[in-house]
């Protein structure tokens, strides 16, 4: 493919021509516009570039680690109905689809590069054919893993809004590619443009999800045991429709001769990179550092331990070994407070709660002095529908942390008439 064109700050001769004829004419304010919105443009992609590569460095360490290691199983601690023994052609197809997330996340970012594309032409060419037939290969693999497959988390209208995903950037790739070979470059970069969104979709998903957090200080609008509820079925759509509605408008606005327009246009892609650095943000602190930090991490996972015990001889047996470990070996094996809670949810999401209700025990045990053990335990007695021992644990969670808000809202609706 020729010159694989992405950046997002174009000449204004070429991309802003009513603009430029407007400048000439002698207006002050239009350049100064101009420049507003490609400087904030800029700015939010150096803000995606860097929450893109957290995302790849996450991928590349936990799922690239278990792999190597052959310790598949483990990626079940992060997905919903993941590796399935026995099924060979499904889990090559997710291993794909994993690989190809971390390949197109990588190489996205690096066409949009204009540095890259100026001083090595030849690789931008290549990587840009890398990235179509990527986009290609995992498009469709999501649609085989969604209705084909099956297990995967969520209900139809995240599996629709999934599929209509993969469509996008199957049209926007074969778009893409498309006037590329036409030598049509300018249409060429917006459609490109349309398929780095696109491909960036369950990007934008965890982002979105994380500011959700940060703004709400839990889950809101969905049941964090099924996946499922209003709000991330909004989630599921706008991760796909709501930057490709922004970016119709950014390119809208580039056309326009309207120093308004543009200052406008630049306001507000600047309160939207606000906005998403803080998810970035919020998604680095809460799912990507942590999971990079462990996979460098010399200590074994006391969770991948227990999680095998627990498979051939139960929850006491696990614990017992837990305790056996934490005398004998403490050096050589991570027990922080995260692991047995990340294990907890990893139980209660394949629906074995009592296993999880004393996993989360033995963390309250380990952790007396933390609210966020309290917490998790208490989630796991209301999800088990022991009202009791659920309250008792979320007041004990906002007691040690009063600032907990989580418990607060759980405890309003246990205690509700």
């Amino acid at each position: 493919m020729t010159h694989y064109s992405t950046d997002l700050s174009p000449p204004i001769n070429q991309e802003w021509p009513a603009a430029a004829a407007t400048s000439r004419r002698g207006s002050k304010l239009l350049p100064a516009g101009n420049t507003a919105l490609r400087r904030v443009a800029g700015l939010w992609f150096v803000v995606a570039c860097i929450g893109q590569w957290l995302m790849v460095v996450y991928i590349a360490t936990f799922y690239g680690s278990s792999a190597l290691a052959g310790d598949f199983p483990r990626w079940n601690r992060l997905l919903y109905h993941g590796y399935i023994p026995g099924d060979s052609i499904g889990n090559a197809a997710l291993a794909i689809h994993i690989l190809l997330a971390a390949v197109i996340t990588a190489s996205g970012t690096l066409q949009l590069i204009p540095q890259v594309r100026a001083r090595a032409p030849s690789f931008h060419r290549w990587n840009g054919r890398l990235y179509i037939l990527s986009a290609f290969t995992t498009s469709t693999v999501a649609l085989y893993l969604v209705w084909i497959r099956g297990g995967v988390g969520g209900d139809l209208s995240q599996h629709l809004a999934v599929s209509l995903n993969a469509v996008l950037i199957l049209l926007c790739a074969a778009m893409a590619l498309r006037y590329a070979i036409a030598r049509d470059f300018r249409t060429h970069r917006r459609w490109a443009l349309r398929l780095f969104l696109v491909v960036s979709g369950v990007w934008f998903f965890r982002v979105g999800l994380m500011l959700s957090f940060l703004v709400f200080q839990g889950p809101f609008g969905f049941d964090p045991i099924t996946f499922q509820g209003p709000f991330l079925t909004f989630l599921a759509f706008a991760q796909t429709l709501l930057p490709l509605a922004i970016l119709e408008l950014y390119l809208r606005t580039q056309d326009r001769a309207s120093a308004s327009s543009h200052i406008a246009m630049a306001a507000g892609l600047f309160v939207l990179t606000l906005a998403m650095g803080a998810g970035v943000a919020g998604a680095a602190m809460g799912m990507w550092l942590p999971t990079i930090k462990v996979a460098f991490d010399p200590r074994t996972s006391i969770a991948a331990t227990l999680t095998t015990t627990i498979a051939s001889g139960g929850a006491d047996a696990a614990i017992r070994q837990y305790r056996d470990l934490k005398t004998a070996a403490p050096a050589a094996y991570n027990f922080d407070e995260n692991e047995l809670d990340s294990l907890g949810y990893h139980l209660i999401h394949v629906g074995q709660f009592d296993n999880a209700i004393r996993i989360f025990q033995l963390n309250t045990e380990a952790y007396p002095q933390s609210g966020n053990v309290y917490d998790s335990l208490g989630e796991a007695y209301m999800d088990d529908g022991d009202r009791p021992q659920a309250i008792a644990n979320y007041r004990k969670s906002l007691q040690l942390n009063p600032k907990n808000r989580n418990a607060v809202r759980m405890l309003q609706k246990l205690e509700a008439p």
